[in-house]
Parts: C-alpha cells; structure tokens; sequence
C-alpha cells in the first residue's frame, strides 16, 4: 500500500510538471514514460507500479495543464477550447476565476466518470463491436455538427448569409487540417527523433494547430495583461452542477470513441446549451478528466488504449479487474492533491503573470515548440508543425472555432472506418 502511495506521488509530481509545461501534450508526455519505461523496468520498478505512476501523471496534467492555457496561451489540442473564454476572463482580471472553475469542473467530472463506470461498461461490452463497425459514419455525423454549429462571432446588423460564410470557413479549415492529418500519418514512418524515442505525428500536429498558432496570433495582437483578482466565482450552483455533468458525461462517452478530441465533445455536448465562458471552462475541464479515467475502462472492457496513457498501459501489462479497481483508485486519489496543486500554482500564477513580459514569454515558448517538434520528430516532424502553424492560424483570423481544426485526427479515422 506504502508502495503505491509513493507512485501516486511520483506521478502526481511528474504530471504537475507536465501539465504546468505549456504545449505538452498528455499523449506525447506518455510517450516519453513509455520510452523510458524498459530502463525503469531495469531499476527493479514492478510494470503495475508504473501503470499507477502513468494514470496519476495523466489526471494530475488534465487539472494544471488549464494554467498555462490561461495565463500563457499555449494550450495542447484538449485545452485548446479554454484559451478563449479563460483568456478574457483574465484579460478582465479574472484568471484565478477561470483556474477555480476549471479545477471545479475537473473535480466534479471525477465523480460523475465514478457513477458512469459501471453502466457505460455495460452497454459497451455488448455493443462496442457494432459501434466499431458504424465509426466512420459516427465521425463524419460529428463532424457535421461540429460544422453545422459554426456560426462566427455575434455582431449585430451582419447579413443572413453571415453564418453559412463561417460554416463554409469551418468545413475548409477541417479538410484542410485533415489533408494535412492524413499526410503525417502516412508518413509517420519517416519521422525521427533525434532523442531516441518513438516519434509521432501527433506533437507537429498538434503543437502546431493548436499551441504555436495562438502563440503567433498573441505576438501580433501585442496582448498585455491586467492585474489579476481572486474573487472566488459567480455562478450559480445549479449552472456549475449542470457544466459538470455536461463535461463528466461527455467525457465518459467521448473515451469510447476514437479520433474525437475532449474539446471536439465539448462542443457537440454544449450544442444548444448556455454559451457563457465560464459553464464552457467548467465543461471542457471534465471532458479532459472524465476521458481520462473512462479511457482505463475501456482498455480493459474492449481491448482498446483510446489515450496515451491507456496505450502506454497496454504495452507495459495486461490490465485485469484488479489492476483496474487500483489504477481507479489511484486516479481518483491524485485529483483530490491535483484540486488543490491547481488552485496553489494558479494563485501563484495570477501573482506575477501581469509583472512578464508576456511578449518575450510568448516568443521563447513558440522557440521551445519548434525545437521540441524538430528533437522529437526530426526535419519532416519540423516541416509539418510549421505548416501545421499557418493552418491553425486560420481560425483567429476568420472568426471561428478552432475545433475544427480537430479535423487533423478525424480525417485519417474516418478514411480508416469507411
């Protein structure tokens, strides 16, 4: 028991530093324990130990990677959704608000995944293999919504054919994402790391998408930043209860499916909800937390790793009913130390991030990017994250969603599935 303590601790750590890493993504953080594992597994570390240690990192990234999303603007493709909302409220001094209400959603996800375990395994076990067979069509039917619902931003007098304009843009960013999708996994087997470890076409992608081209968009903005306030938060019970149901539920379903990021289910769960910016902070929140535990269910009822830890799971040791009752244990153990680590670094965040050159801050960490794609993916890894850059840029410019750039993933699956 004292064992698995310390590798919930371990991971709890790891994954603050992961989460607090801006444009690490959980999946290429998971990665890289996965690369490291055979040397660990030298040292005399036991594969379930570092399962625990796995899931604990991956839940503990979901709460604090909100915080480099908000107060820096390099979010990963599942916080990639909370720059906008979380970004204006700390524009208004209201950062620590939107780190709260995060953390809040994240939590309460954990316990609506808990609830959902059970009957959402159920329904899968029976019927997980039809689901399969109907995936392109699922994938294709979200994509249409996802597009459908684009409606570009509210300005008053605009004309009626404003809203197919943002469409049409919405369905171009998400083919041409996808072209670029289909491209790098076609040609993952030329990818490689100058580090050693096994490359993967998801960092360019998606650092490219969703973390440099904000970055870019932010250094030609010259955003500067207000004094933050902690002021606690002003919605309502019942809308915070609500956000968190959305986002438990959506994630708990979305964990089944492949191809759809949390941010993609976000946004199809909230269709025709209220579109405040701080229901929407809460929901994402528990769609990336919620996914994260159900992704451990469906390893083990289907077979099938739908996340970076699940996969690195997979390949360390079979998952049984008694690997998965303590993996859940030890995920639902480091979102309660991962609730308060947010709410403390995000108050120490909110302290000095009006005294930084946010500027100089933006530009090193769009350098670290660059870098990073090119030591973990090689020239071709480097030559896809810049021109994943100038696509992602696509959607700040034209006023739309960039979850359509979620396309990159949803493209190549739904090629696969049809």
């Amino acid at each position: 028991m004292l064992e698995c303590i310390i590798y919930i601790a371990i991971g709890f750590l790891l994954g603050a530093i992961s989460g607090l890493t801006p444009g690490l993504h959980i999946n290429t953080f998971a990665a890289i324990l996965l690369a490291l594992s055979p040397k660990l597994l030298d040292l005399g570390l036991e594969p379930q130990n570092l399962a625990v240690l796995i899931v604990a990192s991956s839940i503990s990234q979901t709460f604090l990677d909100i915080i480099p999303a908000v107060f820096v603007g390099a979010p990963d493709a599942d916080t990639s959704l909370a720059v906008l909302p979380g970004h204006q409220l700390m524009l208004e001094g209201r950062g620590m608000e939107a780190i709260r209400l995060s953390a809040l959603g994240s939590a309460g996800a954990v316990i609506v995944a808990l609830l959902a375990i059970y009957p959402l395994s159920t329904i899968m076990g029976r019927g997980y293999e039809q689901l399969i067979d109907h995936m392109g069509l699922i994938l294709v039917g979200i994509a249409c919504l996802m597009i459908l619902s684009e409606a570009g931003p509210a300005v008053e007098g605009r004309g009626a054919w404003a809203a197919y304009k943002y469409k049409a843009l919405g369905l171009l960013l998400f083919l041409t994402s996808g072209l670029l999708g289909l491209f790098a996994f076609s040609n993952q087997h030329l990818l490689r790391s100058y580090l050693a470890l096994e490359p993967t076409p998801l960092l360019p992608l998606l650092s490219g998408l969703f973390g440099a081209s904000f970055l870019v968009a932010s250094l030609a903005s010259q955003t500067s930043i207000s004094p933050q306030e902690d002021k606690g938060f002003s919605m309502s019970p019942a809308s915070l209860m609500r956000s968190m149901l959305i986002g438990g539920l959506a994630g708990s379903v979305v964990a089944w499916i492949p191809g759809v990021s949390p941010a993609v289910a976000t946004t199809v769960a909230r269709l025709g909800a209220p579109r405040s910016a701080e229901e929407f902070l809460v929901s994402l929140s528990g769609v990336n937390t919620a996914n994260a535990i159900l992704a451990l269910v469906a390893l083990y009822v289907a077979g099938r790793a739908r996340s970076g830890a699940a996969a690195a799971i997979q390949d360390l040791v079979e998952v049984d009913l008694d690997l998965l009752s303590l993996l859940i244990v030890a995920g639902a153990v480091t979102a309660i130390l991962s609730y308060v680590a947010t709410l403390a670094a995000g108050g120490l965040a909110a302290g000095i991030v009006d005294q930084i050159d946010y500027q100089a801050l933006s530009l090193a960490i769009l350098v670290g990017l660059s870098l990073m794609a090119l030591l973990f993916t090689g020239v071709l890894g480097w030559l896809i994250f810049l021109i994943a850059t100038v696509v992602g840029l696509i959607a700040p410019y034209a006023g739309i969603r960039k979850t359509h750039a979620m396309g990159a993933l949803m493209l190549p699956l739904i090629v696969q599935y049809l």
